[in-house]
């Protein structure tokens, strides 16, 4: 994918996002976690990425998009609660001006919901943490899980996937001017500072930054607790998927995501069903097949991510996952 220079937000507009996140408003429509405080916890297990069958195949999706198609005790609820984030600016976060959650994964829930009920207004965004959005799903607090879910083997054991339906990159985040913009880098950096890298505690990105020999891991509810504590000054770098890390740089204007690096791991991301759910995640199929064949997908890049992450197209789907 071809790379442009992250542009930078004013201040103001990191103030206003962090307020929002933190609670300075109360919106009763939509339920938000209590945020866990900043720990070093250990890592969740590295998840394999081979497996057979991969973890970006899916079920092959319904005949069409018909939502007669299916079960009834779907139909009946007439919305679709989805665990989302509210701080993941471009893909889903709170607007602190008009309260409303929005981005490039809100708008692939919408479609969703859509197609399921008619309105995008049955979609219920729920908000959830990275450590959240699957023992939610599991537990039946949500339906579906839109928030930059990677798609991997050992999650394909406790849930389900949608086709994969974006494909992003493990980077860094660093001060502008470092001239440690790797992981090899920030090790070898006399500064103890540089050696600490923070991420969300229970996702791979936080499995990725252990593994890296001389990294000192700080764990965070989010990636913009993350972002706080690269502000303050008490860790280096910050660690996510591209899309991710382009956000957190439209909020601080000291901060970049080099553009010469090369991501550390692929990260694919899948739209989050239970297991016992199967075919709604093969109704989502059909839906995400449509919208990257009629153009829905290619507007929703271009409006949220074009501008930051350059031209991009969407990922092919891949199938052939046996139906139970």
């Amino acid at each position: 994918m071809t790379r442009r220079p992250l542009l930078a937000a004013v201040g103001a507009a990191t103030a206003a996002l962090l307020l929002a996140a933190c609670g300075g408003v109360q919106y009763a429509d939509t339920p938000v976690p209590a945020a866990p405080p900043t720990t070093t916890a250990p890592a969740p297990t590295a998840a394999a990425t081979s497996c057979s069958p991969s973890a970006v195949t899916s079920y092959a999706p319904l005949p069409s998009t018909d939502p007669s198609q299916l079960p009834a005790s779907v139909r009946q609820k007439g919305r679709l609660r989805v665990g989302v984030s509210a701080d993941t600016l471009l893909m889903s976060a709170r607007n602190p001006f008009t309260g409303q959650i929005e981005g490039f994964d809100i708008d692939v829930a919408r479609q969703i919901a859509k197609a399921m009920y008619g309105s995008e207004d049955a979609l219920v965004p729920v908000v959830v943490t990275s450590a959240d959005r699957i023992p939610k799903l599991r537990s039946g607090s949500v339906d579906m899980v839109a928030r930059t879910l990677s798609m991997t083997c050992d999650r394909w054991s406790q849930i389900a996937f949608s086709a994969e339906y974006y494909q992003a990159g493990l980077e860094l985040l660093v001060r502008k001017g470092s001239s440690a913009t790797t992981f090899a880098q920030l090790a070898a950096s006399p500064d103890a500072v540089d050696k600490k890298v923070c991420a969300p505690t229970g996702t791979t990105t936080y499995a990725a930054v252990v593994a890296q020999q001389g990294i000192t891991p700080v764990g965070a509810a989010t990636h913009t607790a993350c972002l706080v504590l690269f502000q303050d000054g008490k860790v280096g770098a910050i660690a996510g998927d591209d899309t991710v890390l382009a956000g957190l740089a439209e909020q601080d204007p000291y901060a970049f995501v080099p553009t010469t690096q090369k991501p550390l791991t692929s990260e694919p991301y899948g739209l989050g069903f239970r297991s016992d759910d199967v075919t709604t995640a093969r109704f989502a199929n059909a839906v995400l097949d449509a919208m990257k064949k009629d153009g829905r997908w290619q507007a929703l890049y271009d409006r949220w991510l074009a501008p930051r992450l350059g031209a991009g197209s969407p990922p092919a789907s891949v199938y052939g996952r046996p139906v139970p």
